[in-house]
């Protein structure tokens, strides 16, 4: 079954193309960002930090070079505390649940890590422990007294992601004290607008703590000179311009710790109560999930974070640009580890007109698409590549790009069916039905100028991709695949086998030069066939897999030193049967999918707009921190009128409501529309909140808020008085 790559792997082959580059390193140590364990992860995610990691790994592997890829999940911080609230349940729990559902994620759209950790393993909090303790105890940390935000109704210090508030850049309404996921800017809580506590929603006081702090200040002369200088040629520019920004505006001391109980506890005196930040922990979980890797596979873990005979290239999204590049770099240096030799950093990836969010319900979760297009047929590993062949093709390489289901639906369509998928199925039926189903022989003697170029075309596709690849540029490497397999369409065009075939003796048997052209022509496509094998393999690894059971030869083809070969399939061969590689994307497909993305955003914002309405009317039924005078002083309560109401479409509980108020009528978007018909409170006085800030629910701006009571029966009850319209209550 094997004898064909066998007998060619030992036989006197065509000039080895073996990839040697001087000053190769002697192993590699690939990381992907950590992702949260607090919620399942979109196909942005994977476009940018997990797919073109795997690529390059693919890659390294094929060339036989010594690497390592490890992720794992972030399992700490406020994020998954805050969503252990929402889900009315523990941090652990939580962690539980998502790192199992990432990892099985991962595995599916076909992820190869080497290993994917856990932050919340031992061997990961003895080694952050370590990390802290070794740059404490040699002087490289500040210990200092501030100011930290504190609310008073939930008595505790407040993360950064425990704060929200208006983003200074963007005035996005609800960007977290640490980052603005609409604009992507980092942020600390002191630069947001009106910052308010994600527990009590109360606007957070100042409170005196003592905490560690990273004086980045003291190396910006190191950054400069490494990421400006030394590596301003090889870095991405998206990447070179953000640190560039950072640095000249001036590097601050950065908190290495914080006032939490869920995450790794600081280990020196002083510490009780307190945790090490989530951002000083999780890149430190690249070296203990490398110590696991070690563990599991009886390795010494110290060559990959010690010798500088290893190349650490991390791929991120562009929000974690600052952590990789400036912090975790610093962290390094101070540690006496490597320091990365690349961060090949993506922009993000938009959907459908949109930046994709999973909070607004705006995205293609990765277990959405595992569950619609890999679960539930036949052959869904050639749907994991499908998508993989669409998010490379579109990867934010340099800039923001878009998913589109019609794109997806086209790319499939009309490049991998017809341009690939063609090619390869029409080599394979014409070579059974014109060669007998075998690998037909090579006549040097009749060979002509179209024959010899597409078998160059071979060597020249192979050192373009593999220079892609090496330099990151996996949408131009994989468009080269492609272009090979245009190039043996338009070739098999040209040649016309099954006219050729055609061309009949006396006896009605081909003519013999008519047969020899047929087999020089199916001969190269299949060898091309054969080599397209082994270039799309770092991309579609199901797809190569599919056609190595084609051709019935072993995996070890696939090595890269084999591709740019003329003869990796031998002459006189018997090969299976051709299979369709991909399948056609319908389009009642593409309607299914874009109507199901609106429902799923709809019910989740009109869900969040309820939310903020019953919190905006309703009166929580326990007690309220006690206040002064002077604060109730502020609040400027006056009577009035409903003259109009009607429901806000689209919405079950908001009602908007028009109230006279004496010198002036004020819009007033109230969520009582459970409790009354808009026809019922015509004419209702009304107790209203006039000095309230506007705010925004359905795209209406209310401009006040009605005071409201609830009786034993839950019942929501008006506030009202018979005194003329615009009268102060006191």
């Amino acid at each position: 079954m094997y004898d064909n790559f066998i007998e060619y792997y030992l036989g006197d082959a065509c000039v080895c193309n073996t990839f040697v580059r001087m000053n190769t390193p002697k192993r590699y140590l690939i990381t992907s960002a950590l992702p949260y364990a607090n919620g399942p992860k979109h196909i942005g995610h994977l476009a940018g930090a997990y797919l073109p990691a795997d690529i390059y790994v693919r890659y390294l592997r094929s060339q036989k070079r010594e690497v390592v890829f490890v992720c794992g999940s972030d399992e700490h911080g406020a994020a998954i505390t805050i969503q252990a609230m929402k889900e009315n349940t523990t941090p652990k729990a939580i962690v539980d649940k998502y790192h199992a559902m990432l990892e099985s994620n991962m595995h599916d759209l076909g992820i190869s890590f080497d290993i994917y950790h856990r932050t919340s393993e031992k061997i990961h909090h003895e080694t952050a422990q370590e990390f802290f303790t070794t740059l404490n105890n040699d002087g490289n940390l500040q210990v200092k007294e501030s100011e930290q935000y504190f609310d008073d109704s939930a008595n505790t210090f407040l993360a950064d992601r425990y704060i929200t508030g208006t983003c200074p850049l963007c005035n996005y309404e609800n960007a977290y004290g640490d980052q603005c996921e609409k604009c992507g800017t980092s942020l600390s809580p002191e630069q947001l607008i009106n910052p308010k506590s994600t527990l009590s929603g109360n606007p957070p006081s100042k409170k005196k703590t003592t905490h560690w702090y990273l004086p980045l200040d003291k190396h910006e002369s190191f950054l400069r000179q490494w990421i400006l200088e030394e590596h301003s040629s090889d870095w991405k520019a998206n990447v070179l311009g953000q640190c560039k920004s950072w640095i000249d505006a001036g590097l601050q001391p950065r908190a290495v710790t914080r006032d939490l109980e869920w995450g790794v506890k600081v280990p020196v005196e002083g510490g009780e109560g307190k945790v090490l930040y989530v951002w000083f922990d999780a890149p430190i979980g690249y070296i203990s999930a490398t110590k696991q890797w070690a563990l599991n596979n009886n390795q010494d873990w110290k060559p990959y974070w010690e010798d500088k005979e290893t190349k650490l290239v991390h791929f991120i999204g562009k929000d974690n640009i600052v952590f990789h590049c400036i912090i975790f770099p610093v962290m390094l240096k101070l540690h006496g580890n490597i320091l990365p030799e690349n961060v090949p950093s993506n922009e993000f990836m938009n959907l459908e007109g949109d930046k994709m969010s999973t909070s607004r319900g705006w995205s293609i979760e990765m277990d959405e698409y595992i569950q619609d297009f890999v679960k539930k047929e036949n052959g869904g590993d050639m749907m994991v590549d499908a998508l993989r062949y669409y998010l490379t093709a579109i990867a934010p390489e340099t800039k923001d790009s878009e998913f589109t289901w019609k794109g997806f639906q086209d790319a499939l369509n009309s490049e991998l069916v017809a341009i690939f998928g063609n090619f390869v199925n029409r080599t394979f039926v014409l070579m059974h039905k014109l060669c007998n189903g075998k690998v037909p022989p090579l006549h040097q003697d009749i060979l002509d100028e179209s024959d010899n170029k597409i078998l160059d075309d071979i060597q020249h596709s192979k050192k373009t991709i593999e220079d892609c690849i090496e330099h990151y540029k996996f949408r131009d490497a994989l468009f080269e695949v492609i272009d090979l397999a245009r190039k043996g369409n338009k070739y098999m065009q040209e040649k016309e086998p099954w006219i050729v075939a055609k061309q009949l003796g006396e006896n009605g048997l081909p003519v013999p030069e008519a047969q020899q052209r047929i087999d020089n022509t199916l001969h190269c496509c299949l060898q091309l066939t054969a080599n397209l094998t082994i270039l799309i393999n770092p991309f579609l690894p199901y797809t190569a897999k599919k056609l190595c059971h084609m051709m019935k030869v072993v995996d070890k083809m696939l090595e890269w030193e084999n591709a740019g070969k003329r003869n990796l399939l031998s002459v006189g061969y018997s090969l299976r049967a051709p299979e369709l590689l991909f399948r056609k994307i319908e389009d009642a497909e593409v309607a299914e999918q874009i109507e199901k993305l609106k429902i799923k955003s709809k019910k989740i914002m009109d869900a969040s707009i309820d939310k903020q309405a019953t919190d905006a009317t309703s009166v929580p039924k326990e007690s309220k921190p006690t206040i002064q005078f002077d604060d109730f002083a502020k609040v400027d309560l006056k009577t009035g009128t409903i003259i109009t109401a009607e429901k806000v479409e689209k919405t079950d509980k908001l009602l908007k409501l028009e109230v006279d108020l004496g010198a002036e009528k004020r819009t007033i978007v109230s969520g009582i529309a459970l409790h009354y018909k808009p026809e019922d409170i015509i004419g209702q006085k009304v107790v209203v909140v006039t000095n309230l800030a506007p705010r925004k629910m359905k795209g209406i701006e209310s401009n006040g808020m009605i005071l409201m009571a609830e009786d034993n029966n839950g019942k929501l009850v008006f506030v009202s008085s018979n005194v003329s319209n615009g009268s102060n209550v006191n």
